[in-house]
């Protein structure tokens, strides 16, 4: 049976690094909203865009478009007969999370989100250790997360079979073997 599985949380939440490699470890498709966005802007995926929160490159308009560019390609590749498509994004609002839950019954296939959460000094971390990668693809900042956790809607609306909630303090390999063990469990 094929699945999108979503890969969503706040900013620095160890989302990116561990949809990138599940999608990686069972080769499917991976759209992620920094690249896309940046793709859209015509920009590469490494060009800073430090732009204000719901300014630039960061409208809601723009984010919206972003979301449903993904979507677009993840519906393509699954009509073409993938069997899985992997899409990495905050997803904080219900409604873009009942877009894809609303795409997925409409091609007939199950999906699964995975929220990523750490510690606040996890998140601090991983920022300050990515203002000083050259090659980082995200813009967010501790000032978007601290955005981000008033603005979060939290995903009650996902019943338990379709929400996986990883804490995501551990190492890649440790994380993707504990999803693999409850995804198996999963019936969506």
């Amino acid at each position: 049976m094929q699945r999108i599985y979503v890969f969503f949380g706040m900013v620095a939440s160890g989302k990116s690094t561990l949809a990138q490699s599940f999608a990686d470890r069972y080769d499917m498709p991976y759209y992620n909203t920094d690249r896309v966005r940046k793709e859209l802007a015509g920009l590469t995926p490494t060009s800073r865009r430090p732009d204000g929160i719901n300014r630039g490159i960061y409208t809601s308009a723009f984010s919206r478009h972003t979301y449903q560019v993904m979507q677009d390609r993840a519906r393509k590749d699954l009509q073409e007969g993938q069997r899985g498509v992997v899409l990495d994004g905050s997803y904080h609002s219900r409604q873009e999370r009942d877009k894809v839950r609303l795409m997925a019954d409409d091609l007939g296939v199950n999906w699964v989100f995975i929220q990523c959460v750490c510690h606040d000094d996890e998140v601090r971390r991983r920022l300050a250790k990515r203002s000083r990668d050259p090659e980082s693809v995200s813009d967010g900042r501790w000032e978007v997360y601290q955005s981000q956790k008033k603005t979060f809607e939290s995903p009650d609306e996902l019943p338990p079979a379709g929400l996986v909630v990883l804490h995501t303090e551990r190492e890649v390999d440790v994380l993707l073997q504990s999803l693999a063990d409850i995804l198996d469990r999963k019936t969506i």
